[in-house]
This record gives structure tokens, sequence and C-alpha cells, in this order.
């Protein structure tokens, strides 16, 4: 995997937080701008069977601040990445296992996110999340704006 470094490293970080240990989950793909996390529904089901609301919002944030977290590791930067808003919509219940992606918005450019956080030492780059089920369509849609800063 090419990025299987960079992946273990991430990986590393979730696990080393207590609460998202707890929500096992794992690192499904990353093809160099999309990330894709994977928890199991058993871990995160609601009183109504289906996913948990404040588990998808989670995983969304982690998969968001994980592309983030690659794109400042692979600039070999150091920078502390903080959440600065976001927005969910909870389309539909997710009665599956929760299948997260997150990516740079269509408006945003990771290079230039990365130049700033350069030159300025602090950059802000928004991003999309979403919870795919496994039938299709949209369960959950996340819009958020993260900010990096140098450490």
């Amino acid at each position: 995997m090419p990025h299987s470094a960079e992946l273990a490293q991430l990986h590393f970080y979730y696990q080393s937080m207590p609460p998202v240990a707890s929500m096992q989950l794992t690192i499904a793909g990353y093809d160099g701008r999309r990330l894709q996390l994977h928890a199991p529904l058993s871990v995160h089901v609601n009183d109504k069977g289906c996913a948990f609301g404040g588990s998808l919002a989670s995983m969304m944030t982690l998969a968001s601040w994980g592309v983030v977290s690659l794109l400042v590791e692979r600039a070999g930067l150091h920078a502390d990445i903080f959440v600065a808003d976001s927005q969910i919509r909870y389309l539909a219940p997710l009665f599956a296992d929760l299948d997260v992606s997150a990516e740079p918005a269509a408006e945003s450019d990771p290079d230039e996110f990365i130049a700033t956080l350069r030159s300025r030492g602090r950059a802000r780059i928004g991003l999309v999340a979403r919870t795919l089920p496994p039938d299709g369509g949209i369960a959950t849609d996340f819009t958020a704006r993260y900010v990096a800063i140098l450490k």
C-alpha cells in the first residue's frame, strides 16, 4: 500500500484517544485524497437498531481530521489540527456498519492549503464526508472547515 507508513501513524493517533479506540474503527482505504473509515454497527447501535447519530458525527469528524493529518504529514510538516466548524445532515437511518469517506471539498485546494500553512504558520481547508449505506445513497452528509497550526 503506497501510504502504509502514513496510515499506520494515523491508526496510532486514533487508537491513542480512548473514546476513539472504543469505537473500533479501522482505516478501510486511502487513495491520496479520500480516506475511508469503517466501524461495526454493533458498538454504535441506538435504541431503534440503527447507527447512533453521535457515532456518525464522530466518524465523519475523525475521517475529515484524518485527511488533513495525512496532507500535513505528506508535506513533512508538524501541526496541530482542529475542527473549526461543521454541519451535518442526517438523510436516512443506517442499519448497517458505519462506512464513512472524507475528502477535501471541491472548492478546496490541498496544495494551496499546504503552501499557506508553510508561509503563514496556519491554514484552513474545507472537507466533506459522507456515510454510505450498502444499498446506495447517502445516510449522512457532513461539511466542515479544519484549521492547522504549525507546532
